[in-house]
């Protein structure tokens, strides 16, 4: 069967490129380079014109998940942003000071996002114990939980990965990311049993040492149509 294949972006042309490649679904975000913030208003309505469905990514500043009064409020704002650009859905996550999911929070948020679907971030990976949290995520109502086993790499959080798959029981989809790649999906989707993955299928665009402090260090990232299309082969497109 077919899987579906996530792909994270920051630009338009990054939306446009993850579409033309076939991908089923696309993460917006601003700065992949801090792991993913909130994408500007403009580059959610951009990405709302394009066919393929879209996931804003809502995370206010780098850093942990544990957040103020005042950065949930700009996250019910960024929400509403959403809203009103008609996308599919929002990537949420917070947690509290001792590192469990903040459900207050969270449900705060997703009241806030009714009617959109909702994605449970990377916020799994750092908390004290990841099958109690994804009971939690069932629980409240997220569609899915993105993960990368709590490992710097899905591929090295197969183990915990695996234990996920079981637990869940098709009650919510466990959605890898974090270093797959075309090269190793096909290995990794056999060992896991997933049926969503998330990847960035970029590549690096050398941009010159002149104006480097405006660039990430070794180049800029761009999504790749044609690793996003070979992603596809491999997962059974």
């Amino acid at each position: 069967m077919p899987r579906t294949l996530e792909i994270c972006v920051d630009t338009i042309g990054g939306v446009m490129a993850a579409q033309a490649g076939g991908a089923d679904r696309i993460e917006l975000c601003a700065a992949l380079s801090e792991g993913g913030l909130t994408p500007a208003a403009g580059l959610m309505v951009a990405a709302s014109r394009l066919d393929v469905p879209c996931y804003a990514m809502i995370r206010p500043r780098c850093g942990l998940f544990v957040y103020s009064d005042a950065d949930v409020q700009v996250m019910q704002d960024d929400i509403a942003a959403v809203k009103e650009a008609d996308l599919a859905g929002v990537v949420l996550g917070a947690q509290k000071p001792d590192g469990t999911l903040d459900t207050a929070v969270l449900g705060r948020l997703l009241a806030a996002a009714e009617g959109l679907g909702a994605t449970l971030h990377r916020v799994i990976d750092v908390v004290p114990d990841p099958l109690a949290a994804l009971e939690q995520a069932v629980e409240m109502g997220f569609e899915r939980v993105l993960t990368s086993g709590g490992a710097a790499k899905a591929t090295d959080g197969a183990k915990v990965i695996c234990a996920m798959v079981r637990q869940a029981a098709g009650r919510i989809a466990i959605m890898p990311g974090s270093g797959l790649t075309e090269d190793n999906i096909s290995d990794f989707v056999a060992q896991t049993g997933v049926d969503e993955v998330h990847a960035s299928c970029a590549v690096t665009v050398p941009e010159g040492e002149r104006f480097s402090n405006f660039s990430p260090h070794g180049g800029r990232k761009e999504t790749c149509k044609n690793r996003v299309k070979q992603m596809k082969r491999e997962l059974g497109a």
